[in-house]
C-alpha cells in the first residue's frame, strides 16, 4: 500500500536525523545509503503531492458553491500545489489560476492568528494548521508567510537562500500543473509567464510560455542553490525540534525584546 503524505514525511524527517547521526559517527557508507533512501522517499512524497494538486484541480461550479468552501482549505490548496511557503499575494493568485471561488485578501490577515489560537486552545484537534514559516537563525516567525503543519519542519524554516529556491520550486509546481491541465485558462498563462520573466535566459511572450521550459531553467538554478539550503534548513530544524515546544515548532519560538537602557548611575 502507498504511503500517504504524512507518513512519507515522518519517514523524511526520520532519514534526515539518520544521515546526520552516521555522518557525525564518521560512517560515510551508511550515510550515502541513507542518502539515497531519503532521496527516494522525497520522489515518493513529491508524487503523492503531484496527485493531492490532481485531486484538487478546479472543476466547474457555480460560485456560490465555491463559496461556502472555508478559506483556509482554499489556501491549503493552493500551499499544497506549490509545496513550500508561499506570501499571501501568491496563494490568492495561485488560486485564482487553478481553482474554483476566491480568496478574501483581507480574510489572509488574521487567518495564522486564528490557527494559532486554535491550535494552543486544542492542539493537533484538526488533521492540519496554516502556520508560521520560521527563520533559520531567531527561530521566529517570518513576516508574511504560511505553510502547513503536516509539513517536515525542515520545510518550513526559511534560510538567506530560502526564498530564491522556493521561488524555483513554486515556478517548477506551475509549470508542472499547468503542463497537466485540458486547457490553460488566462490566469494561469499569466501566472506562469510571471514566473518565467523571473528566470534566466526565459524571455518569453505572454503566449508564448513553454511549461517544458519554465521547469528545465527552474531545475537548472535549483541545483546551484538547493544544497547549500538544504542544509541551513536542516541545521535549524534540528535546533527547532530541540528547543521548542509544540505550538513553537509551528508558530515560532518567542521573539526577542530590546531591553530598555539603564538611566545613569544605576550601574
Amino acid at each position: 500500500m502507498a504511503e500517504s503524505a504524512e507518513e512519507l514525511e515522518r519517514r523524511i524527517d526520520g532519514l534526515r536525523t539518520a544521515v546526520r547521526q552516521a555522518l557525525m559517527a564518521g560512517d560515510r557508507t551508511r550515510a550515502a545509503a541513507l542518502r539515497r533512501d531519503l532521496r527516494q522517499a522525497e520522489r515518493e512524497w513529491d508524487d503523492v503531492v503531484a496527485g493531492l494538486a490532481e485531486a484538487v484541480a478546479p472543476v466547474p461550479a457555480p460560485r456560490a458553491e465555491a463559496a461556502l468552501l472555508p478559506v483556509r482549505e482554499q489556501v491549503h490548496h493552493a500551499l499544497t500545489l506549490l509545496s513550500v511557503p508561499a506570501a499571501p499575494r501568491l496563494i490568492i493568485e495561485v488560486h485564482r489560476a487553478f481553482f474554483a471561488g476566491e480568496i478574501p485578501g483581507a480574510r489572509l490577515t488574521s487567518l495564522r492568528r486564528d490557527e494559532e489560537r486554535s491550535f494552543r486552545l486544542a492542539p493537533f484537534a484538526r488533521p492540519y494548521y496554516l502556520c508560521a514559516v520560521l527563520s533559520a537563525d531567531l527561530l521566529s516567525p517570518a513576516r508574511g508567510l504560511l505553510a502547513v503543519s503536516t509539513w517536515p519542519v525542515q520545510q518550513r524554516m526559511i534560510g538567506p537562500l530560502s526564498p530564491r529556491v522556493d521561488f524555483l520550486t513554486s515556478a517548477i509546481r506551475v509549470a508542472e500543473h499547468v503542463e497537466r491541465l485540458p486547457e490553460v485558462g488566462p490566469r494561469a498563462t499569466r501566472l506562469l509567464w510571471r514566473f518565467a520573466t523571473n528566470l534566466p535566459g526565459l524571455a518569453a511572450e505572454l503566449d508564448d510560455v513553454a511549461p517544458a521550459a519554465v521547469v528545465a531553467a527552474a531545475r537548472a538554478e535549483l541545483e546551484i542553490h538547493e544544497e547549500a539550503d538544504r542544509a541551513t534548513r536542516a541545521a535549524a530544524a534540528d535546533r527547532a525540534v530541540h528547543q521548542l515546544d509544540d505550538a513553537g515548532r509551528l508558530f515560532g519560538g518567542p521573539r526577542l525584546r530590546v531591553l530598555p537602557r539603564p538611566a545613569e548611575g544605576l550601574l
